[in-house]
Formats: C-alpha cells, structure tokens, sequence
C-alpha cells in the first residue's frame, strides 16, 4: 500500500469501539468512517473518534469510495450479510468472530470474499498476538513431548437479559457462538502444531450443555478427538462463570496459558507456564510492542496483498473447519436456530431474493416434453449437511444460472429438503426437478407411481418434471414400464422419463414398442458417462455408456444423456495415483492403466489451458457430439466453481479422441 489503510466500522457496539480505539494507535491505518442503523449512533461514535464520516446506513458506508477496508461488528446473524456486501463493494473485511452464524453461511462469504479478490479474516484477535505464535513454536519444538490433551475454556457470568445479543436466540446468542468459538479454534490450532500442520479438524466432536430459558446454550462442553490420538476438553459459556485458560498435556510436561484469550488490550509482557517431568516450572515472558486490536489491525494491512493472513491468524480453510466444529458442537446439544430453519424465510445469505446473475456461465440443452430449458450441469441434492449448507449449495447453483436438481426417493430426505427449498425460495415453476424411483429390489413397474407419488408429497409439489427409473429390470417386458409412465404423463405427475442404468438396447426397445402404440417414449438416459472407463459398478447395477458403440448409438439417435460420475468420482484429482489405494470405491471402479493414461492426458492438456484435470474431465462429457448433462455433486462452492469452469471449455474432436486414446 502507498499509504494508510483507510478504514470504515459497520456496527457501534462495544467491540466497534475497542477496535476503534486500538486503530487509533496503529502505523498501517486509520479510521475515516462509522456506519450505523440509526443516525444518532453513527454520530455518537464519530463524535468519540473525531470522524470525518458518519453514516446512517451501512449501505452508504460501503458506498464511499474511500473506504478500502471495513471492520464488521454487528450481531452474527448480520456477519455474513454485510462480509458480503462489504466484498461486493470491493472493501476489504475484518469480520468479528463468528464468520457467520454456521459452516453454510461462512462457506458464501469465503466465495464472496474469493470472487471479487478481496482480503478477508475472520477477527479471532488472540491469534495474532505473538503470545500465541510463541505458544505454536512451543508445542512444535516437542519442549513437553508428545501432546495428548488439550483443555480450552472461555466463560463467563452476564446479567441475563432476553433482549441483549448474548441471550436473544434471534441474535445468535449463547456461548458456542460467542466465546466457545475461542476455544475450538485454540484447540484446533494446538493440535495442527502437534502433528505437523497449521490447525487440524476434529475427528469426532460430541457434546452437552444447558440451553436457557431463551432457547440458547447458557454454557457448554464438548470433547473432540483429534488425529494423533489428541483429544480436547472444551468449556464455554454466557451465564456461568469458569476458570478461564489454556492447558496442553504432552508426554513429557504441560503448558498454561493463564490469559490466552486477550493477552492484554496495552502492550504488556504475558507470560506462558512451562512444566516439564522433574524441573520447575518455567515462566515464558512474551513481549508484545503494541495493543492487542492494533496487531490485529496492523495484521489485515500486512497481508492485503496476499487476500489471506499467515498462521496462526486465521485463514480462509482455519474459518471453515472452526465453523464446521462449532457446526456439530451444537448439533450435538440440539441447538439450531429459527433463522437456519427452511421455514425463515426467502431471502439467501447475502440478504435478498434468490436471483440468477446477469452474468454467469451456465449452458442449456432441450429434453422433448419440457416446456423449460435445462442446465447442462444439474445439481445432485443429497442431504448432506442439512439445511443450511443445501440452501447455500442450491443457490449458489442456481445464481450461476443453474436449474436442474437431481433427487430420488432413496436418497434419505433429499427430496424433502430440496422440496423446502424450492418452496422457500419461491421457484417452482423455473426449476427442473429430476426425481428418481424403482431402485433395486423395487425396480419394478408398479413401484414407479407410489414411489413417485410420496417423493411429490415430501417435494411438496404436484409434479416432477423427469421421472427416471434408477434401474432396469429386464426380466419384465419394456411395454410394462412404457405403458406405466405413460399412466402418469397422461395424470400430469411428470413431463417426461427416462431410464438410469439401461443399456441402450432397452432404451431402443423401449422406444420402439412406444412408437408403434402412440405413446410417449423415453426422452432421456442417464447412465455413467466419463472420460475414465468404469472398471467395475461403482453400485450393483450400474451401468457405462462411456464405450465407443455407446457413442455412437448417442450421437447416432441424439437421445439426451444426464451423466452420472461424470468427473469418475474424483479419478481426475490429486486423489487418485497409483501408488495410493487407500480409497477402495476409486480404486475398485476406476483404477486400471488405460484411466491412468486419460489421468495423464489430461493433466496435459489442462498444462496447456491453465486449469484443473478435472475441469477438463467435465468439459470431455460436455463436448459431445450429442446433447449431454452432467450431473454433479459438489460438497463446497468451490467445488462448484471448479465445475462452472468447465463450461466455458471447448474440446475439439480430434481432442476428445486423443484423450480417450483413439486418436
């Protein structure tokens, strides 16, 4: 930077003024601007900091064009909303702690964040104090051995009041959320420098505490296994108050920290108590030159350039895994939010109605009976993580323009919570819904229209737009299952059907009885279709038409393909290399020599493009000479991107025969 970073505050509570104040004393930056709700508060605060610019609206904060940087202090249902505006803006962000209020929201803001290059850091302000740099060191030079127990609390006493931030359930409130957070994060950290690495994510995580009278947890604990045999013990809490402190157990000694949280707003020397087996314990004096929230601010300045802070400050992938921990934490005490809930309302995360971008990359075919155009990328919807992180994932989805969603019937309660979407977001009639049902043992005719009919009830909707048999049976003669979905095109169930998992020979046979009766044949197939030739059924079942006579059938009859593990499952990343068999499923389906040397091909041609193996892997399915649709199953939005990128490549013929070894 050429000067002083200039600073804006969205929020006037009490952090707001402790970070104001701790700007005031840095040689990095300057605080030119407050935002609030209301006026009068704005001027309250600008009055105490001598500011040129108060605002009534964190809206007219981020719209001047001389604020660079923005330190969030609002409530955290209210992070995520405004970190993402604030990167919209093209503001760099400081945001308190937590991210978001879960893993889900956390996840956009990091896209957010990574998508108009902006700096973003999470506010965990201990971790930039070198107290806690010189603690990392301590653990990693092996002063007390092997560690094997971590204790970390952070709690304490206040005045209950139901409408204050740290009781109003509406607010987020409770003390995961508030201050447990500290204690993950702290004991995440202490086991990375344990094992080598920069923090590490908790193997298990369970959990108990006490949820108050206002529907949030008045204090907690949790127990977390870590790789390495490292396990912590975790303490938080707003209405209770605990000995606070840090303690790690190794093999041979302890470590306290007596103020591991805020180490002392002045500069002061702290101090960390080593004990090792058979000696007095010893003071470790840590000199710190500046106060705390001034390191922390001089910290984001620092590292604008890289968009991230370095270890042990928190980086983007640190964030993800605390939230994801803090995520079943309170899982484990059964506290969830109304905000998290599909019936809260309509609006994404960012604050406003689910709309799809002007600009995006999404790609659309034609299937016969849909009045609708359909992604060429649609959307798996398995249940994962519940509904938080599916509303994230879909309307991630469907603002790149996305608009087809894959479920099924056995596919747990997918189908449910893509049913609370869709009817929460308000987008029935501009979606495609591929519903799926007659799995094996139950592949058979008759099961289609129950099966249908629950999954439509679940979906809370009147109709599914593609019906899809999830297996063949070719004992029962294709006319049964032709004159069975013609049953419910003619009821209005379905627009259309298809066969998952039938050879092409079926699906011929099918057509052709179809043809000769006056009804409707199938539309689409969806089988594995991948540059990787499927070694053996990823599923019983399963069936490839990734074969050269498969090719030809498709390009010959322009039957549509929705492709399933059209990526191989992940044949085409880091994962998989011969000399590493330790994910059976990937080395069962998909490792043989000849995938090696597609593997190896496109790792070449993606060289020379100057993107992911696998984004070319997708782009090989996409660049048919049929009309294809991958469908895929990204667990994060990053993943996601990495999908999107495909559709933007462009394979010529002579580059999907040289990938598959044909020419």
């Amino acid at each position: 930077m050429a000067g002083k970073l200039q600073w804006g505050i969205i929020g006037t509570g009490g952090i707001a003024h402790a970070f104001a104040e701790g700007l005031a004393r840095s040689k990095t930056g300057t605080l030119v601007a407050v935002g609030s709700r209301r006026q009068e508060s704005a001027d309250k605060f600008g009055d105490e900091f001598q500011l040129p610019k108060r605002y009534g609206s964190y809206e007219a904060l981020l719209a001047d064009s001389e604020v660079e940087a923005v330190y969030i202090s609002t409530p955290h249902p209210m992070h995520a909303e405004w970190a993402i505006k604030s990167a919209e803006a093209g503001k760099h962000i400081l945001c308190e702690k937590p991210l978001a209020l879960n893993h889900a929201e956390a996840m956009v803001v990091v896209e957010a964040a990574r998508e108009n290059d902006v700096f973003l850091m999470e506010a965990f302000m201990y971790r930039c104090h070198p107290q806690t740099a010189r603690l990392v060191e301590l653990v990693r030079s092996g002063v007390i051995g092997k560690v094997g127990v971590i204790q970390a609390t952070f709690s304490f006493r206040a005045h209950f009041d139901p409408e204050g931030r740290l009781f109003k359930h509406a607010l987020g409130g409770g003390g995961i959320l508030d201050v447990g957070c500290y204690c993950t994060s702290m004991a995440r950290l202490i086991a990375g420098a344990a094992t080598g690495r920069d923090f590490a994510e908790p193997l298990e995580v369970k959990g108990v505490g006490h949820i108050g009278e206002s529907r949030v947890d008045d204090y907690a604990i949790a127990s977390l296994r870590f790789p390495g045999n490292i396990l912590a013990q975790l303490a938080t809490g707003v209405h209770l108050s605990q000995e606070n402190g840090a303690r790690i157990f190794g093999a041979e000694g302890s470590i306290f920290v007596p103020s591991p949280w805020i180490p002392g707003r002045e500069p002061q020397p702290t101090t960390i108590i080593v004990h090792r087996s058979g000696k007095a314990p010893e003071e470790v004096v840590v000199e710190s030159d500046r106060p705390l929230y001034t390191i922390e601010a001089d910290t984001v300045a620092e590292h604008i350039n890289q968009r991230q802070a370095s270890p042990p400050a928190m980086t983007w992938d640190d964030t993800l895994g605390n939230m994801r921990a803090l995520d079943a934490w309170r899982a484990a005490i059964g506290l969830v939010y109304d905000m998290e809930k599909p019936e809260a309302g309509s609006l994404t995360t960012a604050g406003r109605p689910l709309a799809v971008r002007r600009e995006n990359k999404m790609g659309y075919g034609k299937i016969a009976g849909l009045d609708k155009p359909v992604a060429r990328l649609a959307m798996g919807t398995m249940a994962g993580r519940g509904f938080p992180h599916v509303a994230a994932m879909l309307d991630g989805y469907f603002e790149q323009g996305g608009n087809a969603f894959d479920t099924a019937y056995i596919y747990g309660n997918s189908d449910e919570i893509l049913g609370q979407w869709v009817k929460s977001r308000g987008v029935r009639e501009k979606v495609v819904i591929i519903a799926k049902g007659a799995h094996s043992p139950d592949n058979r005719p008759e099961c289609i229209a129950p099966q249908l009919r629950a999954s439509l009830e679940r979906m809370q909707t009147d109709y599914a737009d593609i019906h899809l048999a999830h297996r063949d049976n070719p004992e029962i003669p294709v006319s049964e299952w032709a004159d069975a979905w013609n049953e419910l095109l003619r009821a209005g169930l379905i627009r259309a059907y298809g066969g998952s998992n039938w050879t092409l020979k079926r699906v011929e046979e099918l057509n052709t009885y179809a043809r000769s009766k006056g009804l409707v044949g199938m539309a689409c197939v969806s089988n594995n279709f991948s540059l990787a030739r499927m070694v053996a059924p990823v599923w019983a079942g399963c069936i490839a038409s990734s074969d050269a006579e498969s090719r030809a059938w498709l390009e010959r009859t322009q039957m549509p393909m929705l492709a399933w593990s059209s990526q191989a499952r992940g044949f085409f990343t880091e994962r998989a290399r011969p000399d590493d068999r330790s994910d059976e499923g990937l080395v069962g389906s998909w490792y043989a020599e000849d995938n090696f040397r597609r593997q190896a091909r496109a790792k070449e041609l993606a060289a020379k493009r100057g993107i992911a193996p696998i984004t070319i892997a997708l782009a090989y399915v996409l660049c048919q000479p049929f009309p294809t649709f991958a469908l895929i199953g990204p667990a994060t939005l990053a993943e996601m991107g990495q999908s999107l990128a495909a559709l933007e490549v462009e394979l010529t013929p002579d580059e999907l025969r040289w990938l598959n070894g044909e020419g």
